[in-house]
């Protein structure tokens, strides 16, 4: 049997990233394998218009390699679409046409086998064993790219909801009903909170957008706080305690999961201009958390709190969409080598600095399931390609793509030296 350099599970843009930078690599021999047809990213989320939160140069792999030929430029470029991009003048581009772009290079990648399901790992004594509804694939380590689920609220437990995940299909059934309420805070919600907001009046339905969060907040994207994405931040906090880590995970929610300033300013510019017509059909809430609903088979009851306040109250609404996120998973499929992988207190993978979880620490290694140890860096589109670069080299040993070590101003963490000393740098 073949014996691969690593098996990659799972191709989400993270590990597509992986394969493209080790497509034209002689001696690394890698096999990526997913249970989908083909590449397709967030499909019940390519609302008209909508944008990728990151810069063009956070693609799959410029940040690794600026002369690769599977760069996002150079997409452009093969498509005729270089030009009006450059006179579009913004660094951000569509969804749809991200999507479309990593559609693009995963047809170029033979290493990825398409509608292969992994059943179960194991581990023969010196390889790993993938078994597969296509057959066993032996690789010497693992790379788990299998991408977070959609996270729903424990009160919702019945009734035909809709996850933001899979708002585009179920559109327009929702536009049919007469009230349709989202639950939630970050981009996602905004999203789709305009999307129907636009067509309020076509369809005549009452549109409510109720969030716990005690604002509508706007990720905060100053520069001195973007060096939070580096890899000194990444050392720093992966290094603190796991009380401390779970804590500013929570705090440092408006670093990455809130709405795009220009987003939140459009939502008020369409309220505004639609209110010249008279009194628009919605309800904003915010501080308002979930704690239950009630599914009578036409109509959501929710039982809601203010948490300011402290009061409870209930609101009905015909179609509900939870806006809600996602939540890492560690997928059954690892049970057989559970003994191998290190786990916190908490029984999340415990993750190395190298994104390692196996106790050999250079044997499985995870894409996207580390947010806990690597804090805002992990889900970050702009930090796959470094994060591919650092797993290659614990991978093969050795340093294929330029892993930077120190690229912000400031310093994490308290100095080890006098101040005066402690702030040259070499």
């Amino acid at each position: 049997m073949r014996t691969y350099d690593f098996a990659a599970i799972g191709v989400g843009p993270f590990n597509l990233g992986l394969a493209a930078l080790t497509e034209d690599l002689t001696d690394v021999d890698g096999i990526f394998l997913e249970q989908r047809a083909e590449f397709d990213w967030h499909p019940g989320l390519m609302i008209d218009g909508v944008t990728i939160q990151v810069p063009f140069l956070a693609d799959l792999v410029t940040m690794a390699d600026p002369t690769s030929r599977f760069s996002f430029l150079n997409y452009l470029k093969q498509v005729g679409r270089l030009y009006p991009f450059y006179i579009r003048e913004s660094f951000y581009p569509l969804r749809a046409e991200y999507n479309e772009y990593c559609k693009w290079v995963a047809r170029q990648l033979p290493s990825i086998r398409w509608n292969t399901r992994v059943d179960t790992v194991t581990h023969d004594g010196e390889a790993y064993l993938v078994h597969t509804n296509g057959g066993t694939f032996r690789a010497r380590k693992l790379v788990l790219g299998i991408g977070t689920a959609p996270r729903v609220p424990a009160a919702v437990d019945q009734g035909p909801y809709v996850h933001s995940s899979g708002y585009l299909p179920e559109k327009a059934g929702l536009q049919q009903l007469d009230s349709i309420t989202i639950i939630g805070s970050g981009q996602s919600a905004a999203e789709i909170y305009l999307d129907l907001l636009n067509d309020i009046e076509t369809y005549g339905y009452h549109l409510s957008w109720i969030t716990r969060s005690p604002r509508f907040f706007p990720m905060e994207y100053t520069k001195l706080t973007l060096e939070m994405t580096s890899p000194e931040y990444i050392r720093y906090h992966q290094r603190l305690p796991l009380e401390t880590r779970d804590r500013l995970g929570r705090e440092q929610r408006n670093l990455y999961k809130g709405i795009s300033g220009d987003l939140v300013d459009t939502i008020y510019d369409t309220l505004y201009t639609k209110s010249l017509a008279g009194p628009v059909s919605t309800t904003l809430l915010t501080g308002t958390a979930l704690s239950g609903v009630i599914w009578d088979g036409e109509r959501w009851t929710l039982a809601l709190e203010h948490q300011e306040e402290g009061s409870s109250f209930t609101a009905t609404t015909r179609g509900l969409v939870l806006a809600t996120g996602y939540a890492p998973r560690v997928p059954s499929f690892l049970d057989p080598v559970r003994d191998r992988i290190n786990w916190d207190a908490r029984g999340r993978f415990d993750v190395t600095v190298g994104y390692a979880v196996d106790r050999e620490g250079d044997e499985i290694f995870v894409q996207n399931a580390a947010e806990h140890t690597h804090s805002v860096t992990d889900p970050d589109l702009g930090m796959g390609a470094y994060r591919n670069s650092v797993i290659l080299r614990g991978i093969t040993g050795r340093e294929i793509y330029k892993v930077e070590e120190s690229i912000a101003f400031q310093q994490f963490g308290a100095p080890t030296a006098d101040i005066p000393k402690a702030l040259v740098t070499s």
